[in-house]
């Protein structure tokens, strides 16, 4: 109701600012601010402020189709702990006084320490107008080239091995290539989680056209390979061996596609002869991935006959210390056979965020500029420059991310400006990173969200207007430029990332090159410098779209680049074998399989891979406001196969640390028979807000790739041991507590309630005493209780006006009652008898049934609920049960859990 209300605040003052409006424009087309498949949304405003999200069924990316996170978007539209108002050293100002002090501190460290002294680290979350302006000040005008991107975490080997290939950041492909292939390859992509709605579309096709081939190559059977006609559980770094091997076996079959290689790359031979060096065979390919001969051969035969493949590749590849070469290896056996450029084939990398290849198109990479642009060229620093009218242009490559916050932590970088991101959570080292942060002179954070574990470092906070309150462009996996359009007025005194930017810079002496009326005007320089003196030899020009007035800008479709003419875009590329190498050849790269340089060891036995979870994102500032994301996964976890379990003597259920030499964190163990012995699986979401000891990047190695700087996500030599609190415990309150006196605790919102996970080291000595601290107990609340103090089994129930306000639920070991029926009656105004006396119990009346654990969150359908109605009913397939529950009918993603169940 708060939600509503707030939003029927904002919408009545924007309705006031602005001319009266007709019904129709009440609608807006704009963009999912989640994953890089880049789904079109409208949003619908009604006359009470409120907001309805759907699926655009005329965007070419999604044809009206949304995963759970995009169906859950409207559960993250309301103000709670949204960033209202500018904050100096914490506490609230106004926006002159705060640019000011930013201007000032960027001003004088430049004066004493010169550019190199300050760096900008941004995100894929920022639109490209945003990232623009935020390249054109760091690198036109102040000088230096420290400015990095999130990307870097998880798309920087792609953009090493597509220029080594290529000459260009270029993706050969498009979505439409997912429907015409006969093969489609997976490597290291979860898809089904990460990219749902292409994994949708796969599996929509492979549905219509049974002659098409799925093959997933993953260390863990995930969900993914539900459509999979082969799985290859290859040993983890093992990649670029494997896909030697498959050139090597190319070459055997009689492959090589020889009137492409001679016409249209250079360096086969080369990289065919390290292939043979280095997987001479396909018995020594299979034993060093750890894979069974038969299916190794049955993945390289299906290769070798099928002319349309298109791989598919995402962070299992490029999160390594070798991700560079795994791409590259991926590219060879493309261009060996000459499958890029046509219809239905190529390699095709699917990006994680929402624009981070529009970041890499505006060079938000610190070895990049924009446009596609190389730093370290002469010629085009200098064209930019003139272009730009700048003072000074960077002159070599800044700092990438880990060296970044390095240098931080040396004292050699003393302000720092965070832009839309959390990197407190999201790099690897984290406790090092929390250090270089407290060590900064100045930190500015602008960002939306208040409280965040980087924002807790920041000395200046900007308020950044959120998604639905931003107007720009975002670019997907496929190149395609959409728009995201402002249905929803900013909240408080939260103004555009760009306005943010051209403010400081004009502060800073720098107005000439700033004074921007809007957005748009940013995009028409942007796409003006893209076609500026390029004569195609540049794969990025969007010159096409460079005299867009404010109403075409408005009006933009969703187009992919290159737009060298208004509304024509460019779905393939490379179809004519030319290239953007000094030669026009695409290069085959010569690749060394590599093992990481941390392995696992008799202290260290075990490898922790980390990644995403179906309905989470990041670092959950925005999907942990949506009850219905936190469902189906309400606390981190580590998968473990049942082997590694019964050695470390761990059950499902327990919690457990997992220690490396860099850090710790505490999570529920689940053991799988889905994950590879020897190895773990972490999602790495939670953070210092939403969990005590969750946060698993403290955890990770700080190793990276030494041509990408991209970090070693995947690989983590780890050990496990059980974690022996005295007690373990679960709450359920409508208010969000300090839970700062248990050992563990882990939140999760509900619909109405927040749910706690909670252990202690060291039990109360008194525990009604402690529970009603911490239920911040007060007048006309009445309490039921349980106490045995022998057993350390304590149950306590906070009534207020006859609804329950909060329930805590203690004992010595994890035999606690199931949480979905407790949590489920405080959506009730008002209890029966038979309820009351099952509080205490935590026991659902005769004849209600706990839900369980939820596998559907879009319909929040339990795995108690389909568990019975298959056996009761008779059920048979996952149509049945979406006739009967709904469950699978909504996003999708739950699809191959309740295959699991079926079978």
């Amino acid at each position: 109701m708060l939600a509503r209300y707030l939003l029927h605040q904002l919408a009545e003052k924007f309705d006031n600012e602005t001319e009266s409006r007709t019904m129709s424009e009440k609608v807006t087309r704009t963009t999912c601010p989640y994953c890089g498949v880049g789904c079109g949304l409208v949003a619908t405003r009604d006359a009470h402020g409120g907001v309805v999200l759907e699926g655009d069924p005329e965007h070419p990316a999604n044809r009206g189709q949304l995963c759970s996170k995009g169906a859950a978007l409207e559960q993250t539209l309301d103000l709670e702990g949204r960033l209202l108002h500018p904050m100096v050293e914490g506490r609230r100002t106004d926006w002159d006084s705060a640019l000011d002090r930013v201007a000032q501190g960027f001003r004088e460290v430049i004066g004493r320490h010169g550019p190199d002294a300050v760096a900008f680290y941004l995100s894929g979350q920022l639109l490209t107008e945003d990232y623009y302006v935020a390249n054109k000040l760091m690198k036109g005008y102040i000088g230096s080239a420290n400015i990095d991107t999130n990307s870097r975490l998880c798309m920087s080997s792609t953009v090493v091995g597509h220029k080594r290939a290529f000459g260009s950041d270029t993706v050969p492909c498009c979505y439409e290539d997912l429907e015409r292939a006969k093969l489609i390859v997976l490597v290291g992509s979860n898809a089904a989680w990460c990219h749902p709605i292409l994994y949708r579309r796969v599996a929509q096709a492979k549905q219509e056209h049974p002659d098409l081939h799925v093959v997933v190559i993953d260390p863990r059977r995930t969900p993914t390979c539900d459509i999979a006609d082969l799985h290859l559980p290859l040993r983890p770094g093992s990649d670029a061996t494997l896909f030697n091997g498959l050139l090597v076996y190319l070459e055997r079959q009689g492959e090589r596609n020889d009137p492409f290689l001679e016409h249209a790359t250079e360096g086969w031979y080369q990289a065919l002869n390290v292939a043979r060096a280095t997987a001479p065979s396909l018995e020594s390919v299979a034993a060093l991935c750890g894979l069974a001969e038969p299916v190794l051969a049955e993945f390289y035969r299906l290769f070798a006959r099928t002319e349309r493949v298109v791989t598919l590749y995402s962070q299992g590849v490029n999160q390594s210390s070798s991700g560079s070469d795994r791409v590259s290896a991926i590219l060879n056996c493309h261009l060996f056979t000459g499958r890029v450029g046509r219809p239905g084939m190529g390699p095709f990398s699917l990006t994680g965020q929402p624009n981070a290849m529009g970041g890499r198109e505006v060079g938000g990479l610190a070895n990049q500029l924009t446009a596609h642009m190389e730093l370290a060229d002469p010629q085009h620093r200098e064209l930019v420059q003139r272009f730009w009218g700048s003072p000074r242009m960077a002159e070599r490559p800044g700092l990438m991310a880990l060296d970044l916050f390095r240098a931080i932590e040396r004292g050699e970088i003393k302000a720092l400006w965070i832009m839309a991101t959390n990197p407190a959570v999201s790099l690897p080292d984290s406790n090092r990173i929390h250090a270089a942060l407290r060590n900064c002179s100045l930190v500015v954070v602008s960002d939306c969200v208040a409280d965040t574990d980087t924002t807790r470092f920041a000395h200046v906070l900007l308020p950044a207007a959120a998604w639905g309150e931003k107007d720009g462009t975002v670019t997907n996996s496929e190149r395609r430029i959409s728009r995201q359009r402002r249905f929803l007025p900013p909240a408080g005194e939260a103004r555009p990332d760009w306005w943010i930017i051209c403010e400081v810079a004009r502060r800073m002496g720098f107005r000439n090159g700033f004074d921007y009326p809007s957005g748009a005007a940013i995009f028409r320089e942007y796409a003006a410098l893209s076609g500026f003196e390029n004569g195609g030899e540049r794969d990025f020009d969007i010159s096409g779209l460079a005299q867009l007035d404010e109403t075409e800008y408005d009006r933009l479709q969703p187009i992919q680049w290159p737009v060298y003419r208004p509304g024509q875009g460019t779905p393939r590329m490379f179809a004519r074998g030319r290239f953007f190498t000094p030669s026009g050849k695409a290069r085959l790269i010569p690749v060394e399989p590599r093992l990481p340089r941390n392995i696992p060891d008799q202290e260290y036995p075990l490898v922790l891979n980390t990644g995403r979870l179906r309905d989470q994102w990041h670092t959950m500032t925005r999907t942990g406001k949506a009850p219905r994301l936190t469902e189906h996964s309400p606390e981190p976890t580590a998968l473990i196969h049942p082997g590694n379990a019964r050695e470390l003597g761990i059950a499902d259920g327990l919690l457990v640390t997992i220690s490396s030499r860099w850090g710790e964190a505490v999570v529920r163990a689940r053991i799988s028979d889905a994950q590879r012995r020897g190895s773990l699986f972490v999602p790495m979401h939670w953070n210092d807000r939403f969990a005590s000891l969750g946060r698993i990047n403290a955890v990770v190695n700080p190793d990276s790739d030494p041509l990408s700087g991209q970090p070693e996500f995947k690989h983590t030599p780890v050990r496990m041991a059980v974690y022996e609190p005295s007690w373990h415990g679960f709450l359920i309150s409508r208010q969000r507590l300090d839970l700062s006196t248990a050992s563990y605790w882990v939140v999760a919102k509900g619909d109405g309630y927040y749910h706690y996970e909670i252990a202690g080291e060291e039990p109360p000595a008194d525990w009604p005493a402690w529970a009603r601290r911490l239920l911040c107990s007060g007048h006309g609340a009445d309490w039921v209780e349980y106490l045995d103090r022998s057993r350390h089994c304590y149950r306590g129930v906070r009534m207020v006006k006859g609804r329950v306000e909060s329930c805590i639920f203690i004992a010595p070991g994890t035999e606690l009652p199931a949480r979905s029926w407790l949590a489920g009656l405080f959506t009730r105004e008002t209890l029966s008898d038979a309820e009351r006396r099952g509080l205490l119990l935590g026991k659902s009346p005769a004849g209600e049934r706990e839900i369980g654990h939820i596998v559907c969150a879009c319909f929040s359908v339990g795995v108690n609920t389909l568990t019975e109605a298959i056996r009761s009913q008779g059920l048979s397939s996952v149509e049945e049960i979406g006739s009967l529950l709904k469950a699978g009918t909504g996003c999708g993603s739950c699809i191959p859990e309740l295959k699991a169940l079926l079978a």
